[in-house]
């Protein structure tokens, strides 16, 4: 198991910004290096048959979890990558596999954009479970209880999922608006057009929620 930090700090020789029309970086997240662990516990692992990294949060934590990549700068453009997350063990009743992507996130990810989903809410029995399938927000300013109570089914949507299962994300994020795409559909399942935080640069980063167990594979990103 890669060593359990609360806020870990990788050392990296520059912060490089991607620049507009730059080919596609994928980022090897699945072994773990060169990421800024932040309240969540990383290890490799083999989940489905492909290699991972697998995040829990840690002990006792004060917020959700986040995995920041360092040497990139990302504003515009388009990430992608495939996660699976599901309830963890001993989770509360309200845990719903939730796992995202963070983006423009301020150092130590103090700050952030994100996008997620709420796997176990893809075929639940209730259509309102059904309807609070993906969400946005922005933290630490805008937390889904905020955003859910003030503007109702404006920043969250319905879509397929399954627990436990890759699926693929596909943020794509022009100035104050972003898109999300879920397992290739031609069609946006969630669109944003008010981004809470403007149009800032910052880090990428693997999301995860209270009492999740997730796993990340494939991350490339892209500036335009």
């Amino acid at each position: 198991m890669l060593k359990l930090l609360a806020v870990a700090a990788v050392l990296v020789p520059l912060v490089i910004a991607l620049e507009a029309g730059q080919p596609t970086k994928r980022i090897s997240v699945e072994g773990g290096t060169d990421l800024e662990f932040v309240q969540v516990v990383p290890q490799k692992a083999t989940f489905k048959e492909h290699k991972a990294l697998r995040l829990v949060q840690t002990p006792h934590p004060t917020r959700e979890g986040v995995a920041l990549v360092n040497g990139v700068e990302f504003k515009n453009g388009t990430i992608e990558v495939d996660v699976a997350g599901l309830p963890g063990t001993d989770s509360g009743e309200g845990a719903r596999g939730f796992v995202g992507i963070a983006f423009r996130s301020a150092a130590h990810a103090e700050a952030f954009e994100c996008f997620y989903i709420r796997p176990t809410n893809g075929r639940a029995d209730d259509q309102l479970r059904r309807n609070h399938s993906t969400q946005y927000v922005s933290e630490p300013q805008f937390p889904w209880q905020k955003l859910r109570a003030e503007n109702p089914g404006v920043y969250e949507s319905y879509v397929d999922l399954e627990t436990g299962v890759w699926t693929h994300l596909r943020l794509d994020v022009d100035g104050v608006r972003a898109r999300l795409f879920v397992n290739g559909a031609p069609q946006p399942t969630l669109i944003v057009n008010d981004l809470k935080r403007g149009v800032v640069s910052g880090q990428v980063g693997l999301w995860i929620g209270s009492g999740t167990e997730a796993y990340f594979r494939n991350l490339q990103i892209s500036s335009r």
